[in-house]
């Protein structure tokens, strides 16, 4: 049995700290949170504790303090030692804010939620409350994932693509946002190296070959850079930078660059006491080496939104190299490693609190964005657009800064100033001149909204254009508030036109029976309030036709078919106790015009509802279905002691569009080898929500790929729309139907 981890590189970074630290109170909770956790194992084989003691090192090593410390011992206890401990209890022992903070780091894992996707999207909610009320609970969690990530490899297959997924679409930007850029390199770096293993190691390789090429370029530059900095009096750090393997290859992928045409691979970081001293080194450095035009950036007069500060400009070197040169103060350096991490261990008095709001207000507004949907693919869409993207800087025509998500339109700029202004907008100038209100405006351009009191308010097809979850919010707010007659008339004929689509005539009675059991289930009080919903956009349609669906099939029976006589089903001898798991009783199938039969659905072909299908009576395993073009029904329909055993099946009428099943389908792509090929057909299976069982690459001889693919699907119209989304991307030659 391994041996319990000791905690003495923890209690060594928290005396190397300097900071006054309550070691008996963290001594404390690790001896709590190591007998909670006795007899508990990761699946590496380690003692579960091992875990806790990791993530409070990390955190120790942001220079947090007592009670986040404690926290990070303790962030699993009640969620996976519910038997023997509570957050009451953790109360008791070391303080409501100790509580708040391990309350906000546990899942929701009992919920009434219908589907997973709802309850992953509850814990977001929670976690995002709870640091809008409490930063350290978001440093912390990061903390977390970035050990889990670090350790990730003792996971099976498909958790480790599902867990970098979500690194990658969540806490890695987040980490961004916060400017916590450490963490934040090494989280994307982690989870390529699972989503791509191909392309980070080719990436990786290539830079230690790059690197070692110009081992001595890299020494010649800071030896200069030092001598020059010294004769002028200036006193300053000097580090070496290289690019990271994730940020080389995003921009291989997303600006469709060779290796050798990363410009900014090389990287001094120039760091001295003063501003002022900041803007004598940048001068120094264009005196000593010619600037590469267009690569000057000063974030120190314009902050990034996560407070990052700094000068970049990208030089040329000797040898025709170029190399970026990072200029900064000491403080703005460690806001630039930890951001606001270091702003909250340098400023966490009273005096800060009110700054610190401030600086974490787009928490707030999307909380409030959020309240204005019951939708999780849009929340997910706004938690990407308002927190996750490239920012672009344009200005008021009084000069002050607005910080837009990229591609926000005008519309987006007038919500950002007030939602006041975005309601009365008629039209906008940028740059003096009208423009077009779903047009995007560019970094330091003049933006001016045109306003009127006369105006009606904002139209519903604003909601089609603005891009940010803020604008979206406040143009809902606006039509919940002042639309509710419209939004209902509007609600109740989507409903309505849904309900046509099921192909069964209903009556009013019906309809309201159905639409009040339904608006009941996903959580209104009344119909009118569902109808109200649609109607401002809070919800939409396709997402509650699953339970519309269930409710109308209690509710309008269909006809009973006509019955044509045909000759007895010859399946009596198929015995039930040799039945296999995969055999079907309610499969939708309906075989020699009976239903309810034993079937199983064929590994080879994979038939989908809407597929054609026929079905051989196996010896003693039910009836297994194939698809008609399947090559095993071609070779077996050639045997003649088999001929009798070949029987009519089809699937019920409706089932193809109305089916709720999910089953296995096999999809083989033809594709041109790249670097990122994997790594985006596994993206846009995720942006789909597409289930990937199963992934295996064959390489030919002509440099191609042949990758097999098997997926959950749900029907034959289901997998058509997967293959043309990827079939749109860019490596792909061609899709088809795989047979194994």
């Amino acid at each position: 049995m391994p041996a319990i981890p000791d905690t003495t590189r923890l209690f060594e970074i928290l005396s190397a700290s300097g900071n006054n630290y309550n070691i008996a109170k963290i001594t404390t909770a690790y001896e709590y949170a190591a007998i909670l956790h006795e007899g508990q194992w990761r699946k590496s084989g380690e003692a579960y504790i091992s875990h806790p003691i990791a993530v409070a090192e990390i955190v120790a090593g942001l220079g947090l303090d007592s009670d986040s410390i404690c926290a990070a011992l303790l962030h699993d206890t009640v969620e996976d030692c519910a038997d023997k401990t509570n957050l009451k209890e953790i109360e008791k022992r070391f303080g409501a804010d100790v509580a708040l903070l391990v309350d906000g780091l546990t899942k929701i894992v009992v919920l009434e939620v219908e589907d997973k996707e709802e309850a992953h999207i509850e814990t977001l909610r929670k976690m995002l409350l709870a640091m809008s009320r409490d930063v350290r609970v978001i440093f912390i969690k990061l903390c977390d994932r970035l050990h889990n990530m670090r350790t990730l490899g003792a996971q099976p297959d498909h958790k480790q693509r599902t867990t970098a997924l979500e690194t990658m679409h969540v806490y890695a930007p987040l980490a961004h946002r916060l400017g916590m850029q450490r963490i934040k390199q090494e989280l994307e770096n982690l989870s390529l190296m699972y989503l791509d293993p191909y392309g980070y190691y080719e990436v990786k390789q290539d830079i230690e070959k790059k690197y070692g090429m110009h081992t001595d370029f890299v020494e010649h530059i800071r030896k200069q850079v030092g001598d020059k900095m010294r004769e002028n009096g200036i006193s300053f750090t000097l580090e070496g930078r290289i690019k990271s393997v994730y940020s080389i290859y995003k921009k291989m992928y997303t600006q469709n660059k060779s290796f050798d045409e990363i410009y900014d691979f090389y990287a001094l970081r120039l760091i001295v006491d003063t501003e002022l001293a900041c803007y004598t080194a940048l001068g120094i450095i264009h005196e000593m080496y010619n600037s590469i035009p267009g690569r000057f950036k000063d974030y120190i007069s314009t902050p990034k939104p996560n407070l990052y500060r700094s000068l970049h400009t990208t030089v040329i070197g000797r040898f025709g190299v170029p190399f970026e040169v990072q200029i900064r103060t000491r403080e703005m350096h460690e806001i630039a490693e930890f951001g606001i991490a270091a702003h909250w261990k340098y400023k966490s008095g009273a005096t800060s609190r009110e700054d610190m709001d401030k600086k974490l207000a787009w928490v707030s507004r999307l909380l409030e964005s959020e309240e204005e949907t019951r939708d999780p693919d849009e929340f997910i869409d706004v938690f990407k657009t308002d927190v996750f993207q490239d920012e672009t800087f344009v200005f008021t025509p009084k000069g002050d800064v607005i910080t837009l998500s990229k591609g926000a339109t005008v519309i987006d700029f007038a919500y950002a100033i007030h939602s006041a202004v975005g309601n009365k907008m008629t039209g906008a100038k940028i740059n003096g001149m009208i423009v077009p209100i779903d047009r995007v405006p560019q970094n330091g351009e003049i933006v001016e909204i045109i306003t009127s009191n006369a105006s009606k308010g904002p139209s519903r097809d604003w909601l089609n254009i603005v891009k940010t979850g803020q604008a979206r919010s406040k143009i809902r707010q606006w039509f919940k508030k002042e639309k509710r007659s419209d939004n209902i008339v509007v609600g109740k004929a989507a409903v309505e036109m849904e309900i046509k689509k099921f192909g069964r005539p209903t009556n009013e009675p019906q309809r309201s029976e159905i639409i009040a059991a339904t608006a009941q289930r996903v959580g209104y009080a009344s119909a009118d309030d569902l109808f109200n919903t649609i109607g401002y956009g809070g919800i939409t349609v396709s997402k509650i036709v699953t339970r519309l669906r269930e409710e109308f099939d209690k509710v309008v029976r269909p006809a009973e078919p006509v019955n044509e006589e045909k000759a007895p089903l010859r399946v009596e001898n198929i015995r039930v106790s040799d039945k296999p798991k995969q055999l079907r009783h309610n499969s939708g199938i309906v075989v020699d015009g009976e239903r309810g039969c034993q079937v199983k659905f064929a590994k080879c072909c994979n038939p989908l509802p809407g597929d054609n299908v026929i079905g051989f009576i196996t010896k003693g395993f039910g009836i297994s279905i194939h698809k008609v073009d399947c090559p095993n029904v071609e070779n077996g329909m050639k045997r003649p002691e088999d001929a009798d055993r070949w029987v009519e099946a089809h699937w019920e009428r409706g089932r193809a569009e109305n089916s709720h099943d999910v089953y296995e389908a096999l999809v083989q792509i033809y594709a041109y080898s790249s670097l990122t090929i994997l790594a985006e057909i596994t993206m846009a299976l995720a942006d789909m929500k597409v289930l990937l069982l199963q992934i295996n690459t064959q390489q030919k001889n002509d440099g191609r790929l042949i990758i097999n693919l098997k997926i959950s699907c749900k029907n034959v119209d289901h997998y058509h729309s997967i293959v043309s989304r990827l079939k749109g991307l860019k490596d792909v030659v061609d899709i088809g139907r795989g047979f194994s």
